[in-house]
């Protein structure tokens, strides 16, 4: 019977899995992210145990090297996570069981996951944005995941900063007061001193929260015209997130596209993932699947 293999390669943890679709995973496992070394022969050891596989999908954090032309194909490269930049993902995993292996990144990974099973079924043109411990972004383009010179970067966009109603100077490493500096998890907690999830709902950091994604939106919109935007990670668990940011998508755009999806049906527009917590993983084998078909 074909069973396709994934991971979802995290920066916190990884989680493998081995199936066929959100009905049918057979096994599954998560452990921490520790050195390459030891998380790399965890995974191994997971699927030998599991039989036979067709393919095996993985959807890394990044940045990473998804093109296989590219020397350093299957790498995950300048990422600020200590002990992994550099570090050949691929290369291990394929010589050591033997099978053809698809490598992307985790919103690209769940992007595909959403389009297979999920909130953006019958799309071909969508985007998938995490909000979490980082953002980031994966697109599908008429049927084909988003690349280029490289994978997409939609967490590292410049956004409108009003320094006088946000004083705070952002924590991207990188670039400060970008869309992840100012918008994730991380800044959440450090621009008010508590967790993001403590807050309360009426607690003034979700409207500002609010206009910084709906600014990104706005942008994507503008620049991909998707058909529908999936918005998931930890940050967008606060359920007064979603009205508030089709609200400001909606004002910002001020009338301008006059597209049925946005004028009359931004709730469907702006939408949580239809996979929900499980979007990475089953991406990850969605990504299998397609190695499969094509090999």
């Amino acid at each position: 019977m074909t069973t396709y293999g994934g991971i979802e390669a995290g920066g916190t943890k990884f989680v493998c899995a081995v199936g066929t679709g959100p009905d049918d995973i057979r096994a599954e496992t998560r452990f921490p992210t520790t050195t390459p070394q030891e998380t790399i022969r965890r995974a191994i050891a997971f699927f030998r145990e599991q039989g036979e596989l067709e393919a095996i999908g993985i959807a890394s954090f990044g940045p990473l090297d998804p093109d296989p032309a590219s020397p350093t194909f299957g790498y995950i490269t300048s990422t600020p996570k200590p002990g992994w930049a550099n570090t050949d993902l691929v290369g291990p995993i394929k010589a050591a069981l033997g099978v053809p292996v698809r490598f992307d990144t985790d919103v690209n990974g769940a992007a595909l996951g959403e389009g297979r099973w999920g909130a953006a079924q019958g799309l071909d043109t969508f985007l998938y944005l995490t909000i979490g411990t980082g953002i980031g972004g994966g697109a599908m383009a008429e049927g084909n995941l988003l690349h280029g010179a490289m994978h997409p970067e939609m967490g590292h966009i410049r956004i409108p900063h009003n320094w006088e109603a946000d004083p705070f100077e952002g924590i991207c490493p990188f670039h400060g007061d970008c869309l992840e500096g100012l918008a994730s998890g991380p800044a959440l907690e450090a621009r008010w001193g508590t967790r993001a999830e403590t807050l309360p709902e009426d607690h003034p950091a979700w409207e500002l929260e609010a206009g910084y994604i709906a600014h990104a939106l706005v942008n994507f919109t503008l620049t991909l015209a998707p058909q529908r935007i999936i918005l998931g990670g930890g940050v967008m668990e606060q359920a007064q997130l979603f009205p508030l940011v089709r609200a400001k998508v909606r004002e910002l755009l001020n009338g301008y596209l006059q597209v049925s999806e946005i004028a009359e049906g931004i709730d469907e527009f702006i939408v949580p993932p239809g996979l929900g917590g499980r979007a990475g993983v089953l991406g990850a084998i969605a990504l299998g699947e397609r190695q499969a078909i094509v090999r």
